[in-house]
């Protein structure tokens, strides 16, 4: 019998909501099957226990557990952070940024292993890693360094929308250059990929437009008639289910009704505004392109409410779930 798979899961900033939010989803009922290994200073693993007053024992551990651990027995990898000192939550500091990059280090070194097939990595803050001296704005670059994978995209999830990026972290004004037909390619053909491995045949992509009313035939940019729509002509010519450009106004009110099973959309406020309005609490972000699965929860490290037991944990628990789906997938 193939056993559950093995998740990483990192505690991501220890000064923000993360460390809570993983145990929350590994106390969570029903927990997915799986092999759940978090990744981070066991110090302060335990203190997000205290924290939520959860009667849990914490065992510090270099491989997942063997079988599904029972409810309150959690298996800590400690990434060389045993004797890193405690972080008081709700501020940045470079030393917290330190121990989170270690932690993201530590679970890919897992994963690339073959000790671990997934990975769910908790929030960092951006500000901190900088301090610490990390060159990447996010998450997803950071992990496409480290496993040395060229072409990676941002997709989210929640409720009936699936939206992918063709650009991330990027100020608007540097939006346009980058928006070109072999990275709209590579993005709908990693979300196509991504919606085969979740089941569903023959995925019905809606691709944005750049402009207001994905250009108004030119009158409003250019973008759309020299770039979007003859990419989307190569992908539909070889064989996907592709349309587009579309005006991104009346698009995501049709794929929240069912017209598409995912949008690629140009820019991050593009895409993810709409589907934070409408799963907020439960929304989940996957990098779509690395050598395994990666989910997070779409939110970041609330600083402002840490250490204080009241953090949400619902996108962390759905984060697990996918994970576990698509590592099983």
């Amino acid at each position: 019998m193939i056993p559950p798979p093995a998740i990483a899961l990192t505690l991501g900033d220890p000064a923000g909501i993360g460390p809570e939010i993983v145990v929350q989803a590994l106390t969570a009922n029903p927990l997915p099957p799986c092999r759940p290994l978090v990744v981070g200073s066991p110090a302060t693993l335990r203190a997000a226990v205290r924290c939520l007053g959860i009667a849990a024992e914490v065992v510090v551990s270099e491989v997942p557990p063997a079988t599904p651990p029972p409810p309150g027995l959690f298996y800590c990898h400690p990434a060389g952070l045993a004797q890193a000192p405690w972080i008081p939550p709700g501020a940045v500091s470079a030393e917290s940024g330190r121990q989170a990059v270690a932690a993201i280090e530590q679970a890919v070194a897992l994963c690339r292993a073959g000790r671990c097939c997934a990975l769910v990595t908790a929030p960092i803050h951006k500000r901190a890693i900088h301090l610490a001296g990390s060159p990447y704005p996010g998450h997803t670059e950071m992990l496409a360094a480290l496993t040395h994978t060229r072409e990676v995209a941002m997709l989210l999830t929640g409720g009936p929308l699936r939206v992918a990026l063709v650009t991330i972290h990027e100020p608007l004004a540097r939006v346009p250059a980058l928006v070109t037909g072999p990275r709209i390619e590579a993005v709908t053909r990693l979300t196509h990929a991504f919606c085969l491995r979740l089941g569903i045949q023959a995925p019905r992509i809606a691709i944005a437009g750049l402009n207001p009313h994905a250009g108004e035939g030119g009158d409003i940019g250019q973008e759309e008639i020299d770039t979007i729509a003859p990419a989307v002509a190569r992908l539909a010519a070889a064989g996907l289910a592709v349309s587009g450009p579309l005006p991104a106004d009346t698009l995501f009110y049709a794929a929240y009704h069912g017209a598409w099973d995912a949008i690629v959309a140009m820019y991050h406020d593009q895409g993810l505004a709409p589907l934070k309005m409408v799963a907020f609490d439960d929304g989940v972000n996957t990098t779509l392109g690395l050598p395994f699965p990666r989910t997070s929860p779409d939110h970041g490290t609330a600083l402002e409410i840490a250490g204080q037991g009241v953090a949400r944990p619902a996108s962390m628990i759905a984060a697990l779930r996918l994970a576990c789906t698509l590592a099983t997938g």
